[in-house]
């Protein structure tokens, strides 16, 4: 029996970074988290401790502030590729980058033009992959927060000994919403994609009615492709947030759906990918990336 070195990667995890634009008196401010992992030739520093083709993950640390410097970061994926390829291209022994970007969003406070509030917990993503030439744009949102107050059933499931769940035709429908999709190129108007997927997932939510939150999600991600030829698929976490009816009875108060307690956990996870069957395959795309 013989024991090998697996697939591995190394890298700069989580760094924060804020870079304000003073142009003239009008400021903006990009406020990121970008995580950075390196793929090569790296047996050596794994079997011997020989550092030599290893570039500290402080050195990697630093090119990100320094590239946040020498040009202005622009949009999430141009930044992620601008990373990913230096590392590939000044570094003999590495051969491969994946280059993480959470974007974290602050508004303008009225019409001034250097203070800001900060959004919600929303968050725009990027992950980036460079194979040598290659290269792979996944981009998404997490943590986008949604609620319909009606619109919404479960029933028909299976019972068994252990069911206590009520069928309802009328329920709240809540969820957090993690969106990923693969792009099929790189020549992408990054922002205007980004802005009209979240539309058109926000717009599907608000208007499908659901007989489950899969019938959702799948809805979800078809309006996606049906909407935006540059998007070869789509995968989507989305837990149930669930809001339980209060009973009133104790109080002689009829609760015509109208008060709910909204518990945060134990909570129903769905899960799924939606994609094109005449496209490309992913390549290295998805590579040690969740699978949603």
């Amino acid at each position: 029996m013989a024991i090998i070195l697996g697939p591995n990667q190394y890298g700069k995890a989580e760094n924060r970074l804020v870079a304000v634009s003073r142009d003239g008196s009008v400021h903006t401010i990009k406020d990121l988290t970008v995580s950075t992992s390196l793929r090569g030739d790296l047996a050596d520093t794994h079997h011997t401790g020989d550092n030599s083709k290893v570039l500290a993950t402080d050195t990697q640390k630093n090119t990100i502030y320094a590239f946040a410097k020498q040009a202005p970061i622009g949009e999430i994926e141009d930044f992620a590729l601008r990373l990913g390829r230096h590392f590939v291209d000044t570094q003999e022994a590495i051969t491969g980058a994946r280059i993480l970007v959470d974007e974290h969003g602050w508004n303008r406070i009225d019409a001034n033009d250097h203070s800001f509030v900060q959004g919600s917990n929303e968050k725009r993503t990027t992950a980036v992959t460079i194979a040598g030439a290659d290269a792979w744009v996944v981009s998404g949102l997490k943590d986008l927060v949604v609620l319909k107050s009606t619109g919404s059933e479960f029933h028909g499931f299976p019972k068994d000994p252990y069911t206590t769940l009520k069928e309802t035709d009328d329920r709240i429908l809540a969820t957090s919403v993690t969106a990923r999709w693969r792009y099929l190129g790189t020549d992408v108007d990054w922002a205007k994609s980004s802005a009209e997927i979240r539309e058109v997932l926000l717009a599907t939510f608000a208007t499908k009615h659901s007989l489950s939150l899969q019938q959702t999600l799948y809805a979800m991600g078809e309006a996606v492709l049906l909407a935006r030829p540059e998007v070869a698929e789509v995968r989507m976490s989305m837990p149930n947030k669930h809001h339980f009816l209060v009973d009133l009875s104790a109080f002689g108060l009829e609760n015509d759906n109208e008060v709910f307690y909204a518990a945060d956990r134990p909570y129903g996870l769905i899960e799924g990918t939606v994609l094109r069957d005449d496209v490309e395959g992913a390549g290295h795309a998805w590579d040690t990336l969740p699978a949603f």
